[in-house]
């Protein structure tokens, strides 16, 4: 009598089943570690990003007023108006403020709504803050400043214009150099910084330098905070006021409570 012999093999899917669940759990690690490093990035980015990621993921789509419009980009590179030239002033606030150095610098920092457009100037200190005194050349805060700036002003289309200003005091040197020659070369100082670090070539309409005709501080001449260097952002079209618009002669430590 022959003797019937089974033969049991084992089915096609179990093995493949078997020899790829490493790979499962390998994807899952791998996502974890993605959402982990995605939540340290967020902890360390300033509100205005976090509100953006956080637009994104309510609203894929893009439509939501947090991911700005149908445009590619984000409210970042947006046109600034007279309606949201707010958000500006709030973003370049929260920016210089993140910064030790130059949060310990806000009392000679002012940023201020005008009817021109956003002006954002640099004060000087009786010692110099900005620019070492009675010369054109940029302190490291200053050009730190500066590039900070540039920085979130370069994606923007509006144009930029760039003014300096002295006090009434007589240059020091003899010559026919005098804060003519100061107010405009620290402008052009300042420019080339700002063109260096975002500004776009184009972006920079005018350059101009006032000595001490438009003294800051009228009642006294002599001010230290008579120097500065003012960058105004300039509006894209002209429109009525928004209610409310004021321009307070208050640097930005008095206008942004620092905790």
């Amino acid at each position: 009598m022959s003797k019937i012999i089974f033969v049991r093999k084992k089915g096609h899917g179990e093995a493949h089943h078997k020899s790829g669940a490493w790979k499962v759990a390998y994807a899952d690690f791998v996502t974890a570690l993605m959402a982990l490093f995605i939540v340290l990035w967020l902890m360390n980015t300033n509100d205005h990003i976090r509100q953006a990621v956080a637009g994104y993921f309510n609203d894929p789509s893009g439509k939501s007023a947090l991911t700005g419009t149908d445009r590619s980009g984000s409210n970042d590179s947006l046109p600034i108006t007279r309606n949201n030239v707010a958000s500006l002033k709030e973003r370049l606030e929260s920016a210089i403020l993140k910064r030790n150095n130059l949060k310990a610098l806000s009392d000679h920092i002012q940023i201020t709504i005008t009817p021109e457009g956003l002006r954002i100037e640099l004060l000087e200190s009786k010692d110099g803050t900005f620019f070492n005194t009675g010369s054109a050349t940029l302190s490291q805060n200053g050009r730190e400043l500066l590039q900070l700036i540039s920085q979130q002003l370069g994606s923007l289309p509006n144009q930029i214009s760039i003014e300096g200003h002295t006090d009434a005091r007589p240059y020091a040197l003899t010559g026919s150099y005098s804060n003519w020659e100061l107010s405009t070369d620290r402008a052009n100082a300042a420019r080339r910084v700002m063109q260096a670090s975002g500004l776009r070539g184009d972006q920079v309409s005018q350059v101009r330098g006032y000595a001490d005709e438009q003294l800051r501080v009228p009642s006294n001449p002599y001010d230290p905070s008579n120097r500065r260097i003012s960058l105004i952002v300039q509006y894209m079209k002209d429109a009525p006021d928004p209610p409310g618009i004021v321009t307070p002669h208050a640097p930005l430590a008095a206008q942004v409570q620092i905790h």
